[in-house]
């Protein structure tokens, strides 16, 4: 019998060849994962290990940023603003809403949804690169306070890793709306402004709380590429992503439609002007800074110093104007110097568009004097373009200045023609060519009962020309310098009323100190014996070099030092008398309201006080006043009777063109150097003192007949008639000691008979054997 053992199936032969492969799979799927599992275990590893080793929060948690210093006008009108970080720390919630909005909107609308780090934003920027387009980041706000903080800019994995690290720290130490703050008050924005409330001032001249949604959109653009989207220098650019911005917003509900549809049709202001703040106050904040900066040397730049100045803006505002007019009004009198430069214009209009504003970017606007480059030019009508794209078209009255270089038969060097960069000022609707000024002026004005400076503009254009003509350009004040000398004469027994010839007169070498002088009018005209206040009235040289002669050269420089003048700057000279001697803007200042006040000399000063970035007072003046008796420089009876003399100046002499003001109360003294070098106006009212000057920073003659009150009082009218506008009329009291016979006073102790009742009049010396107009150069008329 045989038994049959039962036999195991055979499995098909394509069944058996199939299985290997997914077994490979198998192994291949769980080796990869096996794998990743490591990497993921060692990058777990690794973050462990490095995150004990991450930077302190120190900084972020007690966020001191670098703080630059601030000036402000005695209003609190930031002024001015140095250091190398412009910033002006705001908390969170003061941050308008809009604002944050704008931002949250470009940068990182999941902000206050993810823990430091957007993983949905990852996946959404990766699956956006991998198909292509404008590469997208997915840095969340957090991340880049962490880079910003800690990190360098480099693109590598480690930065990265250390980056997210980091932004989960800072999670887990500071809220979102700290994180927020710090990353708004932080982040550089172009025009060396960190924060958005910098930004706003300086692209738009506004505090942060007063921004419109367009305004919040425009800023909101300058994170990514503040050079690449600066709406100064690429305007059309950061419009562009203004509008993706707006949009943004929109999409994300944070404004309604109404709001998106104006905020894309608003017409922006960006601020391209000279002047990055609300008043041009360039030379008082440079001098601030000097003054600081000698106190507390480099921290004057980053402990966030606040300095108050005793300006203020009104007072400010109409000096700038009054200047800037005073000047241009002189340019408008006299002959036009041509165009500034010229090119050829390419024909292709993209190159062109580029060559124009290659060439009018070396031209910078000076204010409302405005580079333009001439397109057409016929003596009609000239066709331009600014250098912000406007095309302006300049006819009739507009083209009075340049007429006569419009035609055809000009100096081709001279013509103003296609491709001639000319300067253009818009006068209501209507264009015309100017030019720019090459004289210099200055303006200051001052408080006579402290000497506290309430203005002050030391040139036509801070960015043209830094130098501080108020403070530091020593100039020969002229005729205006005469007072000073007739307050001397009081003192020796002088009056008002003392007879004076005004007749020719010559000293011989001996008597000048130098070589022979035979002085004159200025008018050529002289009208025999009169009284000393006349001799003032009418500015005479004659009259003023005989009082000097009478009281000796030396006592007159010596008197004048109590006013604050230098003697080795004002040599004891007979030319003394006709101001040759040399003076600043801001000693005048000071000196004229010594009369102003009653005889107290008050020390002109700038900054009131000094404060830390949390408000503590760190310096205070402590100005001289008048009224304190150990600051009286000349009697008071001096001051009234030298007072009463500079009003007749007003009233019937010089500056009659004051009368304008119709303000009884007013006094001052023109003064016009040799040559019409410089020109002076020095006024005052009892409590305000202003002073004005007109010149060549080379000296040169500024023209036949131009006189200080041609020149400079005009400056210093239109300054007052704004400054004394709800400022009442004062009548100064006539002081103990002083007794009226006639129609003037005199000193109790030197009535008529007993005091100088008249100066012998005629020749003194030896005739010049030259003019001395050539060789006396201290000659002042």
């Amino acid at each position: 019998m045989t038994s049959s053992t039962p036999q195991a199936p055979v499995p098909p032969q394509g069944a058996a060849s199939g299985a290997q492969p997914k077994r490979f799979l198998l192994m291949a799927m769980l080796s990869m994962l096996g794998l990743a599992l490591v990497g993921v275990l060692l990058v777990v590893f690794g973050l462990a290990l490095a995150y004990p080793n991450l930077p302190d929060l120190d900084t972020l948690t007690d966020y001191r940023p670098k703080m630059p210093l601030r000036i402000f006008s005695a209003d609190n009108v930031l002024i001015g603003e140095f250091g190398e970080e412009r910033r002006n720390l705001v908390r969170i919630k003061d941050i308008p809403d809009v604002m944050k909005k704008a931002v949250l909107a470009i940068e990182d609308d999941r902000f206050y949804e993810h823990g430091g780090v957007d993983y949905l934003g990852i996946v959404r920027a990766t699956l956006h690169n991998a198909t292509g387009g404008a590469k997208q980041g997915a840095s969340t706000i957090t991340q880049q306070v962490a880079r910003n903080f800690f990190l360098s800019s480099e693109q590598t994995l480690k930065r990265k890793a250390y980056e997210v690290l980091l932004a989960w720290k800072i999670e887990q130490n500071l809220s979102k709306d700290q994180i927020l703050e710090v990353y708004m008050n932080q982040i550089y924005l172009g025009q060396r402004a960190y924060g958005f409330s910098s930004a706003a001032q300086i692209y738009f001249g506004k505090s942060l709380k007063d921004i419109t949604v367009a305004e919040a959109a425009m800023l909101a653009g300058l994170p990514k590429a503040p050079s690449a989207y600066n709406p100064v220098v690429n305007p059309k650019r950061a419009r562009t992503r203004q509008q993706y911005i707006l949009q943004r917003m929109h999409q994300l509900g944070y404004i309604s439609d109404k709001q998106f549809e104006e905020a894309r049709a608003e017409q922006l202001k960006v601020k391209t002007d000279s002047s990055e703040f609300g008043v041009h106050a360039e030379y008082v904040a440079e001098m601030a800074r000097q003054l600081v900066y000698e106190q507390f040397k480099e921290d004057t730049y980053t402990r966030g110093l606040n300095v108050f100045t005793t300006i203020t803006k009104a007072d400010q505002d109409a000096a700038y104007l009054a200047l800037r007019r005073g000047v241009m009004d002189y340019e408008k009198r006299h002959a036009y110097r041509g165009p500034e430069a010229y090119i050829d214009i390419p024909p292709r209009k993209e190159d062109a568009d580029d060559a124009i504003e290659t060439e009018l970017a070396d031209h910078p606007d000076s204010d409302d004097i405005v580079a333009a480059m001439v397109l057409q030019a016929t003596p009609q009508k000239i066709t331009a373009v600014t250098a912000s794209g406007e095309e302006i078209a300049i006819s009739g009255a507009g083209l009075e200045m340049g007429r006569s270089w419009l035609a055809e038969k000009a100096a081709p060097n001279k013509r103003i023609r296609r491709g001639a960069v000319i300067r253009v000022m818009q006068e209501g609707k209507d264009w015309l060519v100017t030019q720019m000024p090459e004289i210099e002026s200055a303006f200051v004005a001052a408080s006579t009962t402290d000497g506290a400076i309430r203005a002050m503009v030391g040139g036509f254009d801070y960015n043209r020309s830094k130098f501080n003509h108020v403070t530091q350009a020593w100039r020969q004040p002229g005729s205006s310098f005469k007072p000073f000398i007739y307050s001397a004469s009081l003192e020796r027994g002088l009056s008002p009323a003392t007879i004076i010839n005004d007749a020719p007169i010559s000293f011989d070498a001996g008597q000048t100190g130098g070589q022979a002088w035979e002085p004159k009018n200025y008018d050529n005209k002289y009208e025999g014996p009169m009284s000393m206040r006349r001799g003032l009235t009418k500015s005479k040289n004659m009259v003023s070099i005989r009082i000097l002669h009478k009281i000796g050269a030396k006592y007159g420089q010596e008197y004048a030092t109590r006013f604050g003048f230098d003697a080795e700057k004002n040599p004891p000279y007979l030319t003394l008398a006709l101001g040759a001697g040399n003076v600043t803007p801001l000693q005048m200042a000071g000196a004229y309201a010594v009369f102003a006040n009653g005889g107290y000399k008050v020390n002109p000063y700038l900054i009131a006080k000094v404060t830390d970035a949390d408000g503590k007072i760190l310096s205070q003046a402590a100005p001289d006043l008048a009224g304190d008796e150990k600051n009286r420089v000349i009697d008071e009876r001096n001051a009234y009777l030298m007072d009463s003399m500079l009003k007749d100046v007003v009233r019937f002499g010089t500056a009659t063109k004051a009368l304008v003001l119709k303000r009884p109360d007013i006094s001052g003294k023109t003064g016009t150097t040799n040559d019409s070098i410089d020109a002076w106006f020095a006024g005052y009212q009892s409590k305000l003192v202003g002073i004005a000057w007109i010149g060549y920073d080379q000296p040169k003659n500024l023209g036949n007949r131009e006189t200080g009150g041609g020149l400079a009082l005009p400056i210093w009218i239109n300054y007052m008639q704004k400054a004394l506008k709800n400022i009442p009329i004062e009548e100064r009291a006539v002081p103990d000691g002083l007794m009226l016979v006639g129609d003037d006073y005199y000193y109790a102790e030197n009535p008529p008979g007993s005091g100088v009742h008249s100066l012998e009049g005629g020749s003194h010396g030896t005739p010049a054997e030259e003019k001395a107009k050539d060789a006396v150069k201290n000659e002042l008329f």
